[in-house]
């Protein structure tokens, strides 16, 4: 769980994340300054990248996907004091799922029942993979931290040994499987409803960015309007006053780890079937350990989720123009941006909160005194 501040509400939701981001921009501008580049130059190329040419909003848009998930996946532990560092594995899983049912079903039949099949065949599977750590902390005891990294080396392992052999296309070297059925495909936004969304230009943007936004509404939903969410928030916030008022704490730790693998294995439906057509080595990309960050800046709420989501695709994304236009910068300075941001909206979330309380304390006191 995220450290409790004595800020406002609105100042802890919205100004701490932004003076976060504002020090991570400040740093990066910083390098990119002594690597010979004007910062500001670098920054307004990666917005052009990330927005207005053709294609690119689309394509930050589809980075946002992945990062919904993950971010998701990662914000409903949170709730339940749990660090879900197996994002990864996870949404790895997940996409072994949902490719089992678009390589067996997809041949024979059609993609309205092959698509919502795949979609919980890799939430399942997901949910799987959450669910062993969870039960290996609730009834065992094992931290959740050490054991979500395990099965991630052990995803990992998994797929490799599968990719390799059993599932590999025939005739190839390729570590992946045959291409999916045109049925196991999920359309393309700028493909449907008439070029309603032919704005974001040729993209692999698909429908499964709707079903995230479906996800982010469902997340809060369930959080805050359910009786298993409260329980989910209450063991979150005191183990011990939920046991007491007589919560299953145990069960609770173990549906909400399942439930976040759930959430992390449905990245696979926007990167397999969405743009992929198949099962690959290494399509999770990091987009796992990115979705920590996206929880810790968005606060665990939905809507920062969701911002925060964009944010990490328009660095995604805007990052790829900096190869295009600078020669002492590359792509790799994205991922830089990725772990400043990381850095201060994790390890120092709160660094800026002193600060900040002074400021507001003192501006409340000249407002008090005008009013009186």
């Amino acid at each position: 769980m995220m450290p409790s501040s004595d800020l406002p509400r609105w100042a802890d939701v919205v100004l701490l994340p932004l003076l976060n981001l504002l020090a991570a921009l400040a740093v990066c501008g910083v390098i990119i300054f002594f690597l010979g580049e004007n910062p500001f130059t670098a920054l307004w190329v990666m917005i052009k990248g990330a927005f207005f040419y053709s294609g690119s909003l689309g394509y930050t848009l589809y980075y946002t996907t992945n990062f919904i998930f993950t971010g998701l996946a990662v914000a409903i532990a949170f709730h339940a004091m749990m660090f879900n560092i197996g994002g990864e594995g996870q949404a790895y899983i997940g996409g072994l799922g949902a490719g089992l049912v678009a390589l067996w079903l997809a041949p024979v039949f059609p993609a309205l029942l092959v698509i919502p099949l795949a979609i919980v065949a890799a939430a399942l599977f997901g949910a799987a993979w959450g669910l062993i750590p969870g039960i290996l902390q609730a009834y065992r005891g094992s931290h959740i931290v050490i054991t979500t990294i395990m099965f991630n080396f052990i995803a990992g392992s998994i797929m490799v040994w599968l990719l390799v052999g059993p599932l590999i296309e025939p005739g190839q070297q390729s570590p992946q499987t045959p291409k999916f059925g045109e049925s196991a495909l999920v359309p393309k936004l700028h493909e449907i409803w008439g070029g309603v969304f032919s704005f974001l230009g040729n993209s692999p943007l698909n429908l499964s960015f709707l079903l995230a936004l479906i996800c982010l509404i469902g997340f809060w939903f369930l959080i805050w309007r359910t009786k298993l969410g409260y329980e989910i928030r209450t063991v979150g916030q005191n183990p011990e006053a939920a046991r007491y008022a007589g919560i299953n704490v145990p069960k609770i730790i173990v549906i909400a780890m399942a439930l976040s693998g759930a959430l992390a294995g449905l990245l696979a439906i926007n990167e397999l079937m969405g743009v992929q057509h198949r099962v690959v080595l290494n399509f999770t990309s990091g987009y796992g350990f990115t979705g920590i960050a996206v929880a810790l800046m968005g606060r665990n709420h939905p809507v920062g989720i969701f911002l925060a989501s964009f944010l990490f695709g328009a660095i995604y994304q805007g990052g790829a123009e900096l190869d295009f236009e600078f020669q002492t910068i590359t792509r790799d300075m994205a991922l830089l941006m990725q772990g400043m941001i990381i850095l201060f909206s994790g390890a120092l979330a709160y660094m800026f909160n002193p600060w900040v309380s002074r400021v507001l304390k003192r501006w409340m006191t000249k407002q008090e005194a005008a009013r009186g």
